[in-house]
């Protein structure tokens, strides 16, 4: 089970802690083992129009890293054992998702069914690691790029480029 606490926007800025409901479907939700997360509805509407650059600013002086619906997606995907890995090349970047504990092969499948039958090893990088060097050949040469085999299991925001043969 998942619970969205609808709060206030002064609420908002310490997640929910200082409102007394809020502790209640806490403590209900704690008691089922399900999962709780806070978000303003009406702060959403607000930046559901904004472009990236200004929503990121606006988030910040509500004192909020990221959205509700960033926030959903993530508490969705824990839920359901999900997690993505992304392939990026020259023209296209994307992300896929995976249960997570999938192994190497079975995620190259999701690409395509050749990927997992001829699968010979996946090279893999972090993203945040990627980001921060903005080159993937800058990556390598650091090291950061490492070769795994067929019994890698896949983890979420892995950037990785399959290396197979049919």
């Amino acid at each position: 089970m998942l619970y969205a606490a609808n709060v206030t926007e002064d609420d908002l800025a310490d997640n929910g802690e200082s409102n007394p409901f809020v502790k209640e479907v806490r403590d209900l939700a704690a008691g089922e083992g399900s999962e709780v997360f806070v978000l303003c509805a009406k702060i959403e509407e607000e930046i559901s129009d904004l472009p990236d650059d200004e929503k990121k600013e606006f988030l910040e002086a509500m004192g909020v890293e990221e959205s509700g619906l960033d926030r959903l997606i993530a508490a969705s995907y824990k839920l359901l054992g999900l997690i993505s890995y992304l392939t990026a090349g020259p023209t296209e970047s994307r992300a896929w998702t995976i249960k997570n504990g999938t192994k190497a092969p079975q995620a190259a499948g999701k690409i395509h069914s050749d990927f997992e039958r001829g699968f010979i090893r996946a090279e893999v990088v972090n993203y945040d690691d990627l980001i921060r060097l903005q080159s993937y050949t800058l990556a390598k040469e650091q090291g950061l790029v490492r070769s795994e085999g067929k019994e890698y299991v896949v983890k979420d925001g892995d950037v990785i480029l399959f290396r197979f043969n049919v």
